[in-house]
């Protein structure tokens, strides 16, 4: 019999709806009942494409004794960390504190007042590796609840108190400018691997945030080690096994620090992270592989996470059926030799083995290997090798696909849009910028309700309950921003406006810093509040790119000083802790050099208008902002282009800095020009 989750929209709740477990959501009720009946709280927080969540969930939570004791000794509660990252920011930082790492699944024993005192991640059915089984755990907190439940209550209450007194002090202290942001590029030099890219050891994230203010640092100064840095990381990513060489995308992160095996989870952020990453690399470079990979990737997004409704999906699963009835990791994606012979034949199998790096030893289990682009595979017969692809990627749409989770969530989706709008922008994909747009309209028709207040997700047509958060209302208005420049439509910026006064009203604190949740939010046991960036950028500093950029647009004030504000923290962390504030650094980059204000005036079908607001959107200048639209007119929906008339009749750009112009240009070569000084 399906549980309480079973009225659930999120797919990772839904897949413990027909647990024995009685599982509660999140909900006042759940700790209610364990008031009444006198029982600590199980939290257990995932999300559906978790590898370790599902091991666990078949392990332990779909055993009917395991069940049983749950029910009897707890008020067991499922959290989706996608829809609730307040919930789980919260908790996670108690589990970091308190063991050193953290990780999902998250599992967390709480009093009816939903303060922590038992914490950990996942836990195996039996005892292994010095860890203690789930049911040891159980049985332990359960006679600690029962026999000791004042040092429960002492150590709850202590929990709480040191995480109360972690409030961040940092805002307010000044912008980072110079000194900062080099002190920064020569941390990232320390921790750079020189050998295979990246920073640091294994496991090895994409380092998206990183990459984008290393290219906007080399943009702004010419640093060619910060240039360097980025396109070498980029091309030992994109060679990796972490790339999908077969239908474009980006997976989770790698196991080793080489890139060959990755953890094989695709998700929507990462891919629009990298996506975007990869086209402001060509916009510098004109790497025909940073265009490859831009574009494959954008591709993947629309081909398979773009939803019936025109938004983006969540994720797809690491695991998938391998043809046996088993869910194993990485089962779509991985190849042997002979499986290479059996879609391939003998002489094409062996040329795409040396091509993709196939052997019979595998990389990755059971002789199977993950395809790579291994440096020295020899000349290459593009035609042949276009042909391959494609025989093997028909053949593996065939096999078991991983599940998705078709969740639509705002932050992401905001990142999402930034990236094909600017992806279709440079390549000539008007089809990309189309997605955009549709994923732009349903954000607004769905997501946004007529305060312009946001929820965080939507599924299958209709918004979910839980409000936005900070990274909601910052990486929407950036998508918008981005689409506004991109099309040259100001609604986009006006919407743009709105989320980012909310922002101002709801989310901002003394001094500049701000908080992830809303004042007006559930309150948790602490109000989370993060500047440092995790696998996307951090609501804090996200949120200060798009308060700059709005204020470059409309010479606003107010949302200039709360942007300063904001990079206080980068000017305290920056320094000390660069690979956790990219993007902080990145925004930090746009404000040393304006950031620039580019308004082309002309009409949509005038090809000279049309070059100008090219060359335009191909500059590189940090975080510029570019408005177009007529010169009669075209200030009502972009103010940049208020008293920004044609030149003698013909179409022109101005590049201003804080509404101050450099002389208007009709040549974009003129143009390009003025943007890289």
């Amino acid at each position: 019999m399906p549980n309480r989750l079973a009225h659930e929209t999120s797919p990772y709740l839904l897949q413990h709806a027909d647990n024995p477990v009685d599982w509660w959501p999140w909900t006042g009720e759940a700790f209610e009942e364990a008031r009444r009946r006198g029982v600590p709280v199980l939290l257990s927080v995932g999300y559906s494409s978790c590898h370790w969540c599902h091991v666990m969930a078949h392990e332990s939570f779909e055993d009917e004794t395991t069940a049983a004791y749950v029910n009897e000794h707890f008020v067991p509660v499922k959290v989706d960390r996608e829809e609730r990252p307040d919930v789980d920011a919260v908790y996670m930082e108690a589990v970091q504190a308190a063991t050193g790492h953290g990780g999902w699944p998250m599992t967390v024993f709480l009093t009816p007042e939903a303060e922590p005192f038992y914490f950990g991640t996942y836990f195996p059915p039996a005892p292994r590796h010095g860890m203690p089984s789930f049911h040891q755990v159980l049985q332990g907190v359960a006679v600690a609840w029962a026999d000791r439940r004042a040092e429960v209550d002492e150590v709850a209450g202590n929990i709480v108190r040191e995480l109360a007194g972690r409030s961040l002090a940092y805002g307010g202290a000044g912008a980072p400018g110079e000194q900062e942001l080099a002190q920064a590029l020569l941390g990232l030099t320390r921790d750079y691997d020189d050998r295979h890219g990246g920073f640091g050891g294994a496991p090895k994230f994409p380092p998206s945030m990183v990459v984008e203010f290393l290219l906007r640092h080399y943009a702004r100064t010419g640093a060619e080690g910060a240039l360097q840095m980025a396109a070498d990381t980029c091309e030992a990513m994109a060679r990796g096994g972490i790339y999908d060489q077969l239908g474009g995308g980006f997976a989770r992160y790698a196991v080793d620090r080489e890139w060959v095996v990755p953890h094989f989870e695709k998700m929507l952020y990462d891919n629009a992270l990298l996506c975007r990453v990869y086209a402001h690399l060509w916009r510098i470079t004109g790497s025909d592989l940073a265009r490859r990979v831009a574009v494959e990737t954008a591709d993947f997004m629309v081909r398979e996470l773009r939803t019936a409704e025109g938004g983006f999906a969540s994720a797809l699963d690491a695991d998938s059926d391998d043809g046996t009835g088993k869910h194993v990791e990485g089962a779509y994606y991985v190849w042997t030799p002979g499986q290479l012979r059996e879609v391939l034949g003998e002489e094409d199998a062996a040329y795409a083995a040396q091509y993709f790096g196939v052997t019979e030893e595998g990389t990755f289990e059971h002789g199977s290997s993950v395809l790579q682009l291994p440096q020295g595979a020899g000349v290459v017969d593009a035609e042949r090798m276009e042909g391959i692809r494609q025989r093997l990627l028909a053949a593996r749409e065939e096999r078991p696909r991983p599940g998705r989770d078709d969740k639509i969530v705002a932050a992401w989706n905001g990142l999402a849009i930034a990236a094909l709008a600017e992806t279709g922008a440079y390549f000539d994909r008007p089809d990309l910028v189309e997605r955009a747009t549709e994923a732009a309209d349903l954000l607004v028709r769905l997501h946004m309700d007529s305060s312009a207040r946001l929820a965080r997700t939507s599924k299958d047509g209709h918004a979910g309950a839980n409000a936005g958060v900070l990274e909601d209302y910052a990486d929407v208005a950036e998508g918008f921003l981005a689409l506004a420049a991109v099309t040259g439509e100001g609604v986009w910026l006006e919407f743009s406006g709105f989320l980012l006064d909310i922002v101002l009203d709801q989310f901002t604190g003394e001094g500049g810093a701000l908080y992830d949740t809303a004042h007006d939010a559930e309150r948790l046991i602490r109000r989370p509040q993060d500047p440092t960036d995790n696998a996307t950028p951090s609501g804090w500093t996200a949120a200060a790119g798009a308060l700059l950029a709005y204020a470059a647009h409309t010479g606003s004030e107010a949302h200039r000083i709360a942007a300063e504000g904001a990079l206080g923290v980068v000017k305290a962390l920056g320094p000390r802790a660069p690979r956790f504030i990219g993007w902080g650094l990145a925004v930090a980059e746009a404000l040393l050099d304006g950031p620039r204000e580019v308004a082309v005036v002309g009409r949509a079908d005038d090809d000279t208008a049309r070059a100008l607001h090219r060359t335009a959107l191909l500059g590189a200048a940090p975080g510029a902002v570019v408005a177009f639209g007529e010169p009669d007119g075209g200030e009502e929906e972009f103010p940049l282009l208020k008293d920004r008339p044609l030149v003698d009749g013909q179409p022109a750009a101005y590049v201003c800095r804080h509404f101050t112009c450099d002389a208007p240009t009709t040549d974009p070569d003129d143009l390009a020009r003025k943007l890289a000084n």
